[in-house]
C-alpha cells in the first residue's frame, strides 16, 4: 500500500469511524457511508450491495436513481456484481458493458456511466456483499483507488455484521455458490467413512473491531506480537523433534524467513497507518496475499505463500490474545478437523461424540496422531493438497479415507450416494457386532486369539463389547507423550492398575516405552549429534530404556506394583539380540527384589516377551526362545526394516506388499524356528487387522492377532471360514514355488471355497 492509498484510505477510515460511533439506525449509516467514498474518491457513483435471501441487493447508492434501492436485486454470478460475489474478487473495468457479463439494469439509471470498478465485502472468507464505484468517463482506476476501496470494505463487512444486516444462511449459501463441490485426494492413514463441517484446529480470527481509535497504539501491538512470534519460530527451529531435516525443517526455514521479512511488517504497518486496527491491518495484507495466491501456478510458490498465510494467523491469535484451538471452545455439531498437523495429545482434547474425521496437510503412517486416531476409531486422510485453498470453516466434507478421497461442499446427489455407502458400512458393523460373544474357531476346530492394540485408558471401556480376546499390544508410551512432563511412578502405577481392572480376566500385554525416533518428549533433555537421519532405525525404544536405566527402572516398579497380585504380561519393543532382552529382564529382576525386600506384594506371575521388528533378531531365536512366553512380529516396522523403505515416504508407503514372498518366506521361518519352544508367536500390527492378510498369517501358523478393535469383526468373521489345514497346505506350496502374485493367487483361493473379504 503507497503513500497515497495510505492516505486516501485514512481520510475515509477517519469519517467512517465517526459514522460507525453514531446512534444513526444502519440504513442511514449506509447511505452516509457511500456519500464519504464517493467524495473523497471524487466518484460519481458509488454503491453498496449486500447479500438478502440469496440475492444481492442494492442498499445504498451515491449517483444512482435513488427509486432503485432495495429493488434492483440480482442473483450471485449474475452481472458484474454477482460476478464479483460469486470469485470474491475484484473487478476493474474501463468498459463496464462490453464485459460478457455485464447486465444493465434500467431502473439504477446506470446508462450514461462507463467506467467500473467493484470489491467483495467478506465476512469468514465468503463474500457477503460488494463495494462498487463508477465514472462516465472510459477509465481503468488507479492501484491506489482499488486498495482504498478493499479497506473501506473491511470497515463495511464490521459495520454489516453489527447491524445484523446479512443472514448466516445468506453468507453460507453465497460460500456453496460461489465455490461448488471439489474433491480433494490424499493418503490414507487411518480407513473409515464420516461427514461433517469442516472445522480449522487453528481457528480464524473473528476480527471485531477494524477502524483504529489510537493509531501509535496498534503499532505497538503489532511490533510486540511480531516479536512474539519470532521468538516462537526460533523456540520451534531449535527444538530436537524440528532439527532431523526434511520437510518440518523446510517449512521452519520459510517461517523464519518470512518472520523476519521486513517487507511485509512494514506492508502491515502501512494498513495501520490508513486507520486500521493491528488484526484488521493484518487481515488486510492477508487477503493481498489470498488474492495473489490465486493467480500463482508455480506449486512450490503457491506452498510458500501458504506459508506466510500460516504465520499471519499465528501472528493475529497473538496480537487479539485469541491462542486456542478448535478444542477449547467446543465442536458444536458433527466436524471433520483440519490442521497442518496434530499431535496425539491435541486430538485427544476434542469431543468423541462430535469428531468424525481428521484430514491433514501433512502427517504420516508412522506419527502417533495416526495411532491414537486409530485408536479412537477417527478415519484420517493426510498429505492433502491445496486444503487451505479450497476448504472453509463450515463447509461441509464427506471424508472417504478408504479411497483416500474428501468431497467439499457436496452436491444432494454425492451426499444421498455417500449416506447408501456410510449405511451398508454400519449394517456390516452391525453384523460383526453380533459375533461379540462367539469365540473364533476355524472350520476343523482351531482357535485363533484375536485381541486389540491399545494405548488409552478409554480403550480397555470397550473391551467387552468389542469381543477380542484381551489386549495384545498396550503402548505405555501414550501416557508420556501426552503429558507435559514426565509422568511420576505413581501416576503410571494408577494408570497400569486401571487398565488391568478394566480388563478383568482378559489378558493385558504391557509394551515397555517406544520412544526416541519420531517419538521425542519435548521434556526429556536431548545431547549434542542427537540428529538423526534415519530416527526409525536410531535411537528409540529399548535402545533408549537400556541407555538411560531410569526410565525403565520406573516403569517397572510401575508395572510390578500395579500388577500385583494378578498377572502380568510384559513386553520389550525392538530388540535386535539377545542380550538386550538379558538386559532389560534383569531391569525388572532387580526391582522384584527390591519390592521382595520390602515385603510388597508381587504379581502371581510374569510372562516376557518381546517384539520382532528388527530383522537381526530372527537369526537369534534359538537364543532367546527358551527365555520368553511369547514372541509378537511387529509387522509395520518389521516390513520397512526389511525392504529399506520408509513407511512415511508416500513414495514407499504401498510400494511393497505385505504378501510378498519376501515377507511371507521370512515371517514362515520365524514360526517355523520357535517349533518345540513353549514360545506363542502372534503377529501384532495392521498387517493382521486385514483379513485376505489374516488368512496368510494363518497358513503359516500364527495363531495369535493383535489388531485394531474396528478389526475384531472382520477377523473373527474370516477365522469362521477357514480350513485351517486347507490354508497350511496351499501356503507351504506358495512358498516353496512363489506364484506371480501372492495376493491374486490368494484371492482366488479363497473365492472357490466360498470366502469373502469386506
Amino acid at each position: 500500500m503507497n503513500t497515497t492509498a495510505v492516505s486516501a484510505s485514512r481520510k475515509i477510515l477517519t469519517r467512517l469511524h465517526d459514522v460507525m460511533a453514531s446512534r444513526s439506525h444502519a440504513q442511514a449509516k449506509l447511505n452516509t457511508v457511500v456519500e464519504v467514498i464517493g467524495e473523497c474518491l471524487d466518484s460519481e457513483v458509488c454503491s453498496i450491495y449486500l447479500l438478502r435471501e440469496s440475492m444481492l441487493e442494492l442498499y445504498a447508492t451515491r449517483g444512482l436513481a435513488q427509486e432503485a434501492v432495495h429493488v434492483t436485486r440480482m442473483g450471485v454470478g449474475e452481472g458484474l456484481v454477482g460476478i464479483i460475489a460469486e470469485d470474491a474478487e475484484m473487478l476493474n473495468l474501463a468498459e463496464a458493458a462490453a464485459h460478457s457479463d455485464f447486465s444493465y439494469r434500467p431502473e439504477t439509471g446506470e446508462d450514461k456511466f462507463h467506467s467500473f470498478a467493484g470489491v467483495p465485502i467478506v465476512q469468514r472468507e465468503r463474500a457477503v456483499g460488494v463495494l462498487s464505484v463508477q465514472h462516465v468517463d472510459p477509465r481503468r482506476y488507479e492501484e491506489v483507488e482499488i486498495e482504498t476501496l478493499q479497506t473501506v470494505a473491511m470497515v463495511l463487512s464490521e459495520l454489516i455484521s453489527n447491524a445484523g444486516l446479512i443472514d448466516e444462511e445468506d453468507a453460507r449459501a453465497l460460500g456453496a455458490a460461489a465455490s461448488g463441490p471439489e474433491q480433494l485426494r490424499g493418503q490414507t492413514l487411518v480407513k473409515g467413512l464420516a461427514s461433517g463441517q469442516a472445522v480449522f484446529h487453528q481457528p480464524r480470527i473473528t476480527i471485531e473491531h477494524v477502524v483504529a481509535d489510537d493509531t501509535e497504539a496498534e503499532r505497538q501491538r503489532v511490533f510486540h506480537a511480531f516479536d512474539k512470534m519470532r521468538e516462537q519460530i526460533d523456540r520451534m527451529a531449535g527444538q530436537a523433534e524440528f532439527g532431523v531435516g526434511g520437510e518440518h525443517e523446510e517449512v521452519l526455514q520459510t517461517y523464519k524467513m518470512f518472520a523476519y521479512d521486513e517487507g511485509w511488517a512494514r506492508r502491515i504497518n502501512e494498513a495501520i497507518d490508513s486507520g486500521l486496527t493491528a488484526e484488521a491491518a493484518i487481515e488486510r495484507v492477508q487477503q493481498h496475499t489470498r488474492l495473489r495466491m490465486r493467480k500463482i501456478d508455480d506449486p512450490l510458490l503457491a506452498d510458500r505463500m501458504h506459508d506466510l498465510e500460516d504465520l499471519a494467523n499465528r501472528l493475529l491469535r497473538i496480537v487479539s490474545g485469541q491462542l486456542g484451538t478448535a478444542a477449547t471452545s467446543g465442536l458444536r455439531s458433527d466436524a471433520v478437523l483440519i490442521a497442518r498437523n496434530l499431535g496425539p495429545a491435541e486430538l485427544l482434547e476434542y469431543d468423541r461424540r462430535r469428531l468424525k474425521g481428521v484430514i491433514l496437510e501433512e502427517g504420516s503412517l508412522t506419527s502417533h496422531v495416526v495411532i491414537v486416531a486409530r485408536a479412537m476409531g477417527v478415519p484420517v486422510l493426510g498429505r492433502v493438497r491445496s486444503l487451505r485453498g479450497t476448504v472453509r470453516e463450515g463447509d461441509q466434507l464427506l471424508l472417504d479415507a478408504q479411497q483416500g478421497l474428501v468431497t467439499v461442499r457436496p452436491a444432494q446427489g454425492m451426499i444421498d450416494a455417500f449416506e447408501g455407502r456410510s449405511a451398508k458400512h454400519r449394517e456390516r458393523q452391525a453384523a460383526y457386532a453380533a459375533l461379540r460373544d462367539v469365540e473364533p474357531f476355524t472350520l476343523d476346530g482351531t482357535r485363533i486369539k484375536v485381541m486389540v492394540n491399545a494405548g488409552l485408558r478409554e480403550d480397555l471401556a470397550n473391551l467387552s463389547h468389542i469381543g477380542a480376546d484381551g489386549v495384545g499390544l498396550f503402548r505405555t508410551e501414550f501416557q508420556f507423550l501426552v503429558s507435559a512432563t514426565l509422568p511420576a511412578r505413581e501416576r503410571q502405577t494408577r494408570l497400569y492398575r486401571e487398565v488391568l481392572d478394566a480388563a478383568g480376566d482378559k489378558p493385558v500385554v504391557f509394551r515397555t516405552l517406544d520412544i526416541g525416533g519420531d517419538k521425542i518428549l519435548p521434556y526429556l533433555r536431548h545431547d549434542e549429534g542427537d540428529h538423526e537421519d534415519n530416527p526409525a532405525m536410531g535411537w528409540r525404544a529399548l535402545r533408549v530404556a537400556l541407555e538411560r536405566k531410569g526410565l525403565l527402572k520406573v516403569q517397572a516398579r510401575a508395572l510390578l506394583e500395579a500388577a500385583a497380585g494378578r498377572e502380568l504380561n510384559v513386553m520389550f519393543p525392538m530388540v535386535s539380540e539377545a542380550w538386550e532382552f538379558d538386559a532389560a529382564k534383569e531391569v525388572f529382576d532387580s526391582q522384584i527384589a527390591f519390592l521382595k525386600q520390602k515385603k510388597k506384594l508381587l504379581p502371581e506371575a510374569i510372562n516376557y516377551g518381546v517384539m520382532l521388528e528388527v530383522p537381526s533378531l530372527a537369526e537369534q531365536l534359538d537364543l532367546i526362545g527358551p527365555k520368553i512366553s511369547f514372541l509378537s512380529i511387529g509387522t509395520n516396522d518389521l516390513t520397512q526394516f526389511l525392504f529399506a523403505a520408509d513407511r512415511s515416504n508416500p513414495k514407499l508407503a504401498e510400494r511393497y506388499d505385505w504378501l510378498s514372498p519376501s515377507i511371507m518366506r521370512f515371517l514362515g521361518r520365524v514360526v517355523k524356528s520357535l517349533e518345540g519352544c513353549d514360545v506363542d508367536v502372534g503377529v501384532c500390527g495392521e498387517m493382521g487387522g486385514r483379513q485376505l492378510e489374516a488368512l496368510a498369517l494363518i497358513g503359516l501358523g500364527i495363531r495369535r492377532l493383535s489388531i485394531t478393535p474396528a478389526s475384531v469383526g472382520p477377523i473373527k468373521e474370516l477365522v469362521r471360514e477357514i480350513d485351517v489345514g486347507q490354508i497350511t497346505e496351499a501356503m507351504a506350496g506358495w512358498l516353496a514355488s512363489p506364484p506371480e502374485n501372492m495376493r491374486e493367487a490368494l484371492t482366488a483361493w479363497a473365492s472357490d471355497r466360498g470366502i469373502t473379504f469386506d
